[in-house]
Order: C-alpha cells, then structure tokens, then sequence
C-alpha cells in the first residue's frame, strides 16, 4: 500500500519502491484528475540524482500520457523548488518531483505538489491513496515515451533560467556584487549545483565548489546537511578562508550553514538571523510561522516587533498554509527548510542561500557577530536532538504508553500545558518544552528539547527516552543551537 508521509511517499528501492507501485500511483492520480476534470493544465515531472529517479520519471509520464494527460518533463535533474517553480510557472494542476531527499541512498520517492507551486494537502493525499487502491492493475493505461512525444502528451522543458531569475530578482544583488565575498559550497552531491553557482557567480562572488559529481551513494554519507555530516565544507571553509559555507541536501529544499570560524549553524539560528533581518534592515512587516519542532526563540523576535509568531504541526504544507493565511514573511522549521513571502509556498534551500549572502553583504558582517548581537537581545536557546530507532511493536508499545494513555516522566521543570497535535509537545512553565515524534519520512522516534542550557536539554530528552524504554543504541544525536 502507497501511503504519504509529511514530506511524500518514500520507500526503499525495490521493495516497496517499484515500477508496479510507480505505475499503481500515476494511475490513480490519472483517475483523480479525471473525476475533478482538471486533466487539461497537465502534470510537471522533474527528478534528482538517486538511483533510478530519471527511469522513475518517465514511468510516471508512460502512466499519465496514457491517459491523454499532458506532461511536461524536466530534461535534466532538477532541484525540487525549481519543480515547485515550474507547476506556478505552467499552471498546471500538479507536479511530481522524484526524490525521496534527504533519506539514505536505499531509498527514494516521489513529492507532490498542486496548482500554484505547493506541496500537496493531507485530503489531497489521502484522496490520492483511496484513488491508488482502487486501481486494477490490469486497467494501467500506459504510453511509450516515444509515441507520447510524436502525439505532444510529452513535452521535454528546462525552467532553469525562469526560476533562477525570479531569485535574482528577489535579492540584492548589487549589494552582493560590492560585497567580494568568497563562497563555499557542497551540493552533498546533490542536484544544487547548478543553480547556487551560477547565482553566486553572477553576484561575482569567489565560489569553491566540493561534493558537486553525480553519486547515487551520496559518498557514503546521509545527504542531509547537518553538524555530523558537514566536516569537509568546513575544512574548506576554514583552508580558503572563506566568509560563508553553504551545503544542500539530496534535493536543495534544505541548507546546512557553516560561518567563517568553521562554526555549525543550526537552522534555527538561520531561522531566527533572516526573520530579524527582514523586520530590522529590509523593513518587511508581519509573522512568521514555524513547526512544533521548531525554536521559540522566533516568538521574542517577532513580539519586539509586534508581530505574532504561529506554531503548526510537522510538514511544510502546515506552514505554507498558515503563512498563506496569515501573511507571513517567513515560514521554517528545525531540519533546515524555509521560504519567504513572494516566493514558492514551499521550502527552498537555493533561495535561503542567497537571501542569506545578501544578509551578509547588507550588513558587512559575519554570521558569527550577527547572531551574537542576537542573543545579546533576545537572550538563547539551546536544542538538544536525539533519533531511535524502533520494531513495529516497539511502535505500538510507545504510541499506547504515550499517545493514548498520556504518560509521561515527572520533569525537573513545572509543567505548563501539554499539546498532542502532533505528537507530544510538553511547554514548561520556566520557558522550553519537549517534543516526541514519530518521523513521517522515516522509522525514527524524534525527541526534541529547547532549554535555556543545553545541559538541561539533554537531561530532559534522557528522562523521557528511558521513560519510553527506548535503546541507547538505536540513538543518534543531532545538533545542538548555541
């Protein structure tokens, strides 16, 4: 069975990953179009560079022309906002982006989004799902691509220069260009490249590039830009001197800083610097939105500026939804993703990164001094992160314990109100809370707890994690804001 998570349907590459279940899934969502009669604007396919997502694209594309729905297929890999880019660009009904993003190599998937660039609603999927069900295998309507092509269902674009134009146009880049800043970068062997190079070089910003091949292993690593995974751009970094390291994931939604001193950024720092550099020094004006997951520390920014700061559940549909609601100028969350008013509805780490050279360029800076003049003013918040992993019984076992019999571990810290949105969110009294989670992209158990000392953080995510039983080593650690 197809099932979406918070960031798409993701499975692990021929096993549940498959041409059957690729065929099943643009099957039914053949059918959906054609029940809501939006067959007409067509479908945007792109890809990245795992293994498999360029032949995962024309399956999808054999499917959906088969139908008599027109295609428009990327014809080279693409970062998934410029996919994004391209369903606004179109107008077309929807679009799928092949990734499975910042997962392990064994896996990969597909990302959807609908009319105007956004990821696709929780109704949207769970209609999609109930579409894909229902689908007799021996009904696929199915098109080779050559003839898709002779009959014009298959149209082979390349929104590269419309996209990376409508950044251009969004950022300072003369500032930039008076900046002569040295840039460097790590795609994680990604498909970013392209783009941040070429914007960068435009600004006449000095760029050296690592990690920039083709390798569906992803060098060995997770491709998710974090404190554990980014030991060479700091390298860089800090052998050529450079005033800012900027790293994507496997599809550039996301970004991973390192300052000029070598120093990890947590992206809630990044979060946290950009929305106060809209509201002091561009003079934007209105909220901001985050995940439960995600700093508070973005709540005192934006009351000293009287704005209010919205809280929503994991999945940047909830905080494109909300911005879009609220008027917000910026929307992010704790694993690196954001966007910014005007833009996609979606995260974009290629946008991020050039709205944060600007920032530098504007204030003649580093990074480093910016978010110290931040904590002077609005005090700090340190996350501590931790990952298990667990058996489908295990599963059960802490989703009764937690989220249907409401324990909990007694806490060193007074207790103000408990949410269970979206998981269990614990708000202490003093400032701080705690988060448990089931990843909606992965097996994983996020425990997740922002404190004024980082010392307490840890404390409160261990009593928790022993609360659950949960092993130490199914344990990873992420990174910690200070």
């Amino acid at each position: 069975m197809i099932r979406f998570g918070t960031g798409g349907w993701r499975a692990v590459i021929g096993d549940e990953f498959t041409r059957s279940n690729i065929r099943l899934l643009c099957q039914g969502l053949a059918d959906l179009m054609t029940q809501d009669q939006v067959t007409g604007p067509g479908v945007i396919i792109g890809y990245d560079r795992r293994f498999l997502s360029r032949e995962a694209a024309e399956w999808a594309a054999e499917i959906l022309t088969g139908n008599g729905i027109v295609c428009r297929l990327i014809d080279r890999d693409a970062p998934t906002p410029m996919i994004m880019y391209a369903v606004r660009h179109y107008k077309t009904a929807y679009g799928l982006a092949i990734t499975a993003s910042h997962n392990p190599a064994i896996y990969n998937g597909i990302k959807m989004f609908t009319a105007g660039g956004r990821d696709a609603a929780a109704e949207v999927t769970a209609r999609l799902e109930q579409f894909t069900d229902a689908v007799d295998p021996a009904g696929i309507h199915s098109l080779p691509t050559a003839e898709a092509f002779k009959a014009g269902l298959l149209i082979c674009i390349n929104p590269t220069n419309v996209y990376l134009d409508s950044i251009i146009a969004a950022v300072d880049m003369d500032a930039i260009r008076s900046g002569n800043l040295k840039i460097a970068l790590d795609p994680m062997y990604g498909v970013s490249r392209t783009c941040l190079q070429t914007i960068l070089m435009t600004a006449r910003c000095e760029v050296e590039v690592i990690h920039e091949r083709r390798d569906t292993l992803f060098g060995g690593r997770l491709p998710s830009p974090n404190i554990d995974t980014l030991g060479a751009l700091t390298a860089v970094v800090l052998e050529h001197h450079c005033d800012l390291g900027i790293a994507t994931d496997g599809d550039a939604d996301r970004l991973g800083i390192i300052d000029n001193l070598g120093n990890f950024l947590h992206p809630n720092q990044i979060l946290v610097l950009l929305y106060h550099y809209l509201l002091s020094r561009k003079g934007w004006r209105g909220p901001c939105v985050r995940n439960l997951a995600t700093t508070s520390l973005l709540d005192r920014v934006a009351e000293k500026f009287g704005e209010t700061c919205y809280e929503v559940p994991v999945g940047f549909k909830h905080i494109s939804a909300k911005m879009q609601e609220t008027d917000a100028i910026i929307g992010g969350e704790s694993s690196g993703g954001l966007t910014v008013r005007g833009h996609i509805p979606g995260k974009d780490g290629i946008y991020a990164a050039a709205l944060l050279v600007e920032m530098l360029a504007v204030t003649g800076r580093s990074l480093a001094d910016l978010y110290q003049e931040i904590v002077r003013e609005f005090g700090n918040l340190q996350m501590a992160e931790q990952d298990y992993r667990f058996s489908g019984i295990r599963k059960q076992e802490i989703l009764h314990k937690l989220m249907q019999r409401h324990e909990l571990p007694v806490f060193p810290d007074k207790i103000e109100r408990i949410s269970w949105l979206d998981g269990c969110k614990v708000y202490f009294a003093g400032g701080g809370w705690i988060v448990a989670r089931f990843s909606g992209t992965e097996p994983l158990l996020r425990i997740m707890c922002e404190m004024p000392d980082i010392a307490q953080a840890n404390q409160n995510c261990g009593l928790l994690a022993d609360f659950l039983e949960l092993s130490e080593s199914g344990a990873s650690c992420g990174g910690s804001l200070s």
